[in-house]
């Protein structure tokens, strides 16, 4: 096996389906109703889905009712602590006319689920939750056309409640949808419409988190916690850098441990015991030596090499004309904003539990892509798809880092050569060695502004970032925004990080009006609705600014206020904060107040919550995490290196989620995480007056740019 280390995540890939025939899905669920909705011949609905339609018109894939009355929803979406398994079931209870506590999860089980091509980018509400309203919708039609043939009473006569359809103004005359179903799998088609927000009953709904109990009191099972008879713990021999390659080996030591039984497949080198512990101490006796790299770059040197490296150019957005916005602008701005690599740094490191056994294998992995990982395991040991289950248990976060699947694809070869379930589990050190980094970045910009406040020109260039979050959103007349990439420009493996690319041009966008507000004499939050047109960004400013208490003030005003609004996921955030900078650097955020305006919110709490975690998790990247690096080298290995936000570092959080039922839901896993660094850096320039242009906005950084203003 080759362990590509250096692997660019490209996702196009993903979209590449594979089918699941009909004789087997049914063949995997059981008893029950079954609800069917024949489109074609199976050849179609695959051609439907490599044409790139994610989810199947084939309802009976989204639902079961047993015969008891419980409902089964299955999602190849998959939980990892975004609150995707209560807010689906709520969709599905609304739609379906059921209690929420009658709906049970299935998610991310490639032999039950409906495929999909993973879980990131908000899209679980956004993308899947309409698919599983109209499945559930559907099934209530067709459930009211049974129980009339049932009860004998004209369908217009009946209605649907908690689980059973009843006869109008007679409900003590009703059938159960389990007792319609009797165990049989029913094939009728029906025409449904969607609910009304007027209608709904459990969506809109602060809801507690179905897992909730499961986790807090330690009962919830991740990949970590799955044990198999006779299952052996697997420690792997890792290079000491990136792109470094096995010179020689020494073995012998190890193999002398008792029970020890150790691996060469390819460049794969493990050993293997039934107890993690001792695999470990026979893994530190092996004798190896790497051929490494020559260092080209590091941590500081970066910046400088991807605006070397960056050849390939793809022009965003456009319009007007450079030379005209100058020619208006009385005032011009260029300035350069840099970022460094991040991790991701979920609690659950990347686990893995594989057996394969009669040329068939099955995976419990931490993963965010079971399907795209079902593809991996069959190509790696050569099985047909149709061999490989993957089984994805509740996810210890994964923030985009969680799609690669490469510890899956080394249990699964290490169990096919031992003939035994064989677990990995990464350690910290791994993680941080293996895992794909948000990608460093520089972004240029060039603006100015009319001697009326206007801004005329945006020049926007974005170095390797991506082009994400990159749109300008305010009135521009004459702009360019160019997005800059390049082969091979990363030492190691970079890919999405929550939100990707998005934090980083927000930071450099929020930073740049905030720049030229102060040149213009007027309060950042003026200067923004004096240029925007866009009337949700203006909506989600004015709330946040309300409940913010925001009073107009020139920055620097010393009081420490900042500002920063952007878009994701198809959902408008703006954000307030507040914070307190001490003379050594220190930053300390004390206040913030964000408003969302993301459609129909299906479930408030978890929204809120959602909120507050890319808050919290946002401190980190804009104040403190930063990957160190000498070429292929990872110097930064664990958490007394890298520092996330701590408890105490959260500040005073409080949440605007504007009501816009009426129109569909977007999406609420990432968007208020874009905002924090450049809110931030306008925050710490209005209590200082000192402007940093890099994150993390470290003391050191802090204390140099109050100098220079000095």
């Amino acid at each position: 096996m080759k362990e590509d280390t250096y692997l660019k995540i490209d996702f196009k890939d993903i979209l590449e389906n594979t089918s699941v025939s009909r004789r087997e899905f049914l063949k995997g669920l059981g008893g029950g109703i079954i609800i069917l909705f024949t489109i074609g011949e199976l050849t179609e609905l695959e051609a439907q889905r490599r044409r790139g339609s994610e989810y199947p018109e084939d309802f009976n894939a989204y639902l079961r009712i047993a015969e008891d009355g419980r409902v089964t929803c299955f999602s190849g979406k998959i939980e990892m602590g975004q609150g995707a398994i209560t807010s689906l079931a709520q969709e599905l209870a609304d739609e379906l006319d059921v209690s929420l506590d009658s709906v049970d999860m299935i998610m991310g089980d490639t032999d039950t689920c409906v495929w999909d091509m993973g879980t990131f980018g908000s899209r679980t509400t956004r993308f899947f939750g309409p698919a599983l309203r109209r499945a559930g919708a559907e099934a209530r039609v067709v459930l009211i056309e049974l129980a009339s043939e049932h009860l004998t009473v004209p369908k217009n006569q009946l209605i649907t409640k908690g689980g059973y359809v009843c006869v109008k103004g007679d409900e003590g005359r009703k059938v159960g949808y389990g007792e319609l179903a009797k165990g049989k799998t029913i094939a009728r088609h029906a025409k449904a419409e969607l609910k009304t927000p007027s209608e709904f009953k459990i969506m809109g709904q602060p809801t507690l988190r179905i897992d909730s109990q499961e986790k807090v009191t330690g009962r919830a099972k991740y990949a970590g916690d799955i044990r198999l008879p006779g299952m052996l713990y697997a420690k792997i021999l890792r290079p000491p850098a990136h792109r470094a390659t096995l010179k020689s080996i020494d073995t012998s030591a190890a193999e002398k441990v008792d029970g020890v039984q150790v691996i060469k497949h390819e460049d794969l080198i493990a050993v293997l015991h039934k107890y993690p512990d001792v695999a470990e101490r026979a893994l530190s006796q092996i004798k190896a030596e790497f051929n490494q790299p020559e260092e080209t770059v590091d941590d500081k040197s970066i910046f400088e090499h991807l605006q070397k490296v960056g050849t390939e150019k793809e022009v965003v957005e456009d319009g007007g004309d450079l030379k005209t916005g100058e020619k208006f602008s009385t005032a011009i701005f260029e300035r350069t904003y840099l970022d460094g690599y991040v991790a991701h740094a979920p609690i659950e490191t990347h686990t893995a539990l594989a057996h394969v056994e009669d040329n068939k294998a099955t995976v419990w992995a931490s993963t965010q892509a079971p399907f795209r990982l079902k593809d991996q395991v069959a190509e790696e040991l050569g099985l047909p798809e149709d061999n490989v289950r993957i089984i994805t248990p509740f996810v210890g976060g994964g923030f985009g880092g969680k799609t690669r699947g490469l510890q899956a694809t080394e249990a699964a070869i290490l169990s096919k050569l031992t003939g035994k379930p064989v677990q990995v589990a990464w350690s910290r050190q791994e993680e941080f060695f293996y895992d794909t980094y948000r990608p460093a970045a520089v972004v240029k910009i060039k603006s100015g502004i009319t001697s009326e406040a206007e801004i005329a020109l945006w020049d926007y260039h974005v170095y390797f970032a991506g082009e994400r979050g990159s749109h300008h959103i305010y009135d521009i007349p004459h702009n360019q925004t160019v997005s800059v990439g390049g082969d091979d420009a990363h030492p190691f493996g970079t890919g999405a990080w929550r939100a990707p690319a998005n934090n980083t041009n927000t930071f450099a966008r929020e930073s740049q009006i905030d720049i030229m507000a102060h040149k213009a004499g007027i309060d950042p939050l003026e200067f923004r609705l004096k240029n925007l047109k866009d009337k949700k960004m203006t909506g989600v400013l004015k709330a946040a600014a309300e409940t913010f208490g925001w009073k107009p003030a020139k920055a620097p005003s010393g009081r420490g206020y900042g500002i920063a609004c952007g878009i994701d996921s198809g959902t408008y955030v703006a954000t307030m904060a507040e914070v307190e900078v001490d003379k050594s650097g220190n930053v300390k955020v004390k206040r913030v107040v964000c408003a969302q305006d993301m459609g129909l919110v299906i479930n408030p709490q978890g929204a809120t919550i959602q909120i507050e975690s890319c808050i919290t998790m946002g401190l980190g990247y804009a104040l403190t995490e930063d990957i160190r690096f000498k070429g292929g080298e990872i110097l930064t290995r664990n958490f007394n290196t890298y520092e996330l936000p701590r408890f105490s570092w959260v500040p005073k959080i409080e949440t605007v989620l504007i009501d816009r039922g009426e129109t569909v839901p977007e999406g609420g896993g990432e968007p208020a995480i874009i905002v924090m660094g450049g809110v931030i850096a306008n925050a710490i320039f209005d209590a200082t007056g000192a402007r940093v242009f890099q994150m993390p906005m470290t003391p050191e950084r802090i204390m140099t740019a109050m100098s220079e203003r000095a």
